[in-house]
């Protein structure tokens, strides 16, 4: 008999309901499937034991740069049992997404390692539908890519989304663009960026009264797709209006998809889609395009908040729904309010998807694994860096992630995701991360950019050492937020006046921590904060080079600080002016022990 919703939910509650019987048993589990592993036996010298104690006392907690020679060896063909045991190959490697700085991890999977995720993906499902009745009246409009490498191991490498739309089972079902998604397989498997997300857009166009949710991994890559309806309504209204797909579009497969598409002629959705594409007002176009849409599926948490008013504008205020935490290590919780403001968002971990356990970000020793705490001794209001013990081999390995506790379902924590760990700005002994970086550029933007009608519509930053001392530089794309996405005024058009931007300079230097303003007023280690405005289609010029790099446009995510030399150089080339903080911020001696 198939499992319904209300078999999802009441395994939920139950799962939760003792987490640490639960965290128990997958740990056993994990050990005793990879006791034969090379990395347990000889580098940890577990001898087979399944118990916690022995765990604790024998296994390191490491970083992926720990662990890269055994990933390598796999990647170029050693099929020994190095992280997971002899029953359990690896079957591939997935790449992360390079959330802090764009470096591209190789997370070894084992096979049944995708059982786990699409059980979690079903849970999420009943979830969603509890909060959103009749979603399977209609379809979803989702804006996905793939990006596939072979290991010289002959392994697939590849994102976990690629990994999730290539499977046979994601795909099973015959197409039904009334039904599921939109868009054909043939739509989504095919790498050519331009022809995968033409081939989308046009699909959900003409399906677009069947079209209940639009979506995308990330936040980003809605906005992506909105700035490409701009860029190329005119012709995706000329192929609808002659019933006849572009030249531009050469992939076969792709082409005899979308001949299904495009039966016949359809003047009068052609005359909506231009009338749609020469606005000069984007406001609300979300909704106008796909009137039936309940909902804009996204990942607007961490990094991506920065995209949430531009969102909010596009689609007219629907609600913005992030359901799940997956990580290219794992699968790892639910977000049970679906519906909630993208600024609540928590995730409720679910505790038979991994061994979890959380490192302190208070901590005295950051590489002691004795700090480590498990995941029902987690504290409410805490923040804790992610590590994770996975089935398909890496054992207390730091994912990165930094995390607040936000109460608890059951005897399951909820996390909030606050920042990568990693991803810092610094000159000396000033520390800036990435939520500090965010609320520093929203407060300025907020302050002095708003009232003039102009906004950020993206940035990254990093620090100079050109300069004696060294300072901050952030990169500032501007737009206008009536016009944002569309064809109207950008970063080349807005006036704004380069005292506003040296404000800008300074009331972000305002908003950051009290060791900053210390090392700019008394101790001079750090110089004034600069501000460089690029020209406008800067960011997605970046978003093309990562791509043209091996990054997969799906999964792509700015860097908020930037380190790659090309990437800098980009951003550099691009540059069309320069500001800096006019003055010194407000610092009081001993106003961090205030």
């Amino acid at each position: 008999m198939a499992e319904t919703d209300a078999d999802k939910l009441r395994f939920i509650e139950e799962v939760t309901a003792d987490v640490d019987a639960v965290q128990k048993r997958v740990l056993a589990e994990i050990l005793g499937r990879n006791a034969d592993a090379e990395y347990l036996t000889t580098r940890c010298g577990l001898g087979g034991a399944t118990d916690r104690g022995t765990f604790r006392a024998k296994v390191p907690m490491v970083t992926y740069e720990d662990l890269q020679p055994y990933i390598l060896r796999i990647a170029h063909g050693d099929r020994s049992p190095i992280l997971s045991g002899s029953s359990h190959p690896v079957s591939e490697l997935l790449t992360s997404s390079g959330t802090s700085g764009g470096e591209r991890k190789l997370i070894p999977i084992v096979e049944d390692e995708h059982d786990r995720h699409h059980r979690l993906h079903s849970l999420v499902g009943a979830v969603v539908n509890q909060s959103v009745p009749g979603l399977d009246k209609g379809s979803g409009l989702y804006f996905l890519f793939v990006k596939s490498e072979t290991t010289p191991g002959g392994l697939p490498a590849r994102t976990i989304l690629t990994r999730i739309f290539t499977s046979d089972g994601f795909w099973k079902l015959p197409y039904n663009p009334q039904r599921g998604l939109t868009s054909p397989a043939a739509a989504v498997v095919c790498e050519d960026t331009f022809q995968s997300m033409y081939a989308q857009m046009l699909c959900g166009l003409c399906h677009r009264h069947a079209v209940l949710r639009v979506g995308a991994a990330f936040a980003s890559g809605v906005l992506r797709a909105i700035r490409f309806f701009h860029r190329n309504w005119a012709q995706l209204a000329a192929d609808i209006d002659a019933g006849m797909l572009t030249d531009r579009v050469t992939d076969p497969s792709l082409r005899q998809a979308l001949a299904g598409v495009l039966r016949q002629r359809d003047p009068e959705l052609a005359r909506f889609v231009r009338s749609e594409g020469s606005k000069g007002d984007a406001a609300g176009i979300i909704a106008r395009l796909w009137p039936n849409t309940k909902y804009v599926h996204a990942v607007a948490t961490g990094s991506m908040a920065h995209y949430v008013p531009a969102l909010n504008h596009y689609s007219g205020g629907l609600p913005i729904v992030s359901t799940a935490y997956f990580s290219s290590e794992c699968s790892i919780g639910i977000n049970l309010r679906p519906m909630c403001d993208p600024s609540e968002v928590s995730y409720t971990v679910m505790p038979n998807m991994a061994y979890f356990e959380f490192l302190p970000t208070d901590n005295d020793d950051a590489t002691a694994a004795s700090q480590l705490v498990e995941l029902p001794r987690v504290e409410a209001g805490h923040e804790y860096e992610l590590v994770v013990t996975t089935y398909s081999g890496l054992c207390r390995y730091r994912v990165g992630d930094v995390l607040r506790v936000t109460g608890f379902h059951n005897a399951a924590p909820q996390f909030r995701f606050v920042r990568r760990g990693n991803a810092l700005l610094s000159v000396e002994s000033d520390k800036t991360d990435e939520v500090e970086l965010q609320r520093a550029v929203e407060r300025a933007s907020a302050a002095l950019l708003r009232p003039l009608g102009a906004a950020v519509e993206d940035y990254t930053a990093r620090t100079c050492a050109e300069t004696v001392p060294g300072h901050y530089v952030v990169y500032w794309e501007l737009q206008l937020p009536a016009t944002a996405g569309a064809k109207g005024p950008s970063s080349a058009d807005v006036v704004v006046d380069g005292e506003v931007l040296d404000g800008c300079c300074l009331e972000m230097e305002e908003a950051l921590n009290s060791v900053y303003r210390q090392s700019r007023v008394a101790d001079r280690s750090v110089g004034p904060l600069e501000i460089r405005v690029v020209r406008p289609g800067t960011f997605e010029e970046l978003a093309d080079h990562a791509v043209a790099r091996g990054a997969s446009v799906g999964q792509y995510k700015v860097p908020r600080c930037v380190t790659a030399p090309p990437d800098i150089d980009l951003l550099d080339s691009r540059v069309v002016s320069n500001h800096f903080s006019p003055a010194l911020p407000h610092w009081v001696p001993g106003q961090q022990f205030q």
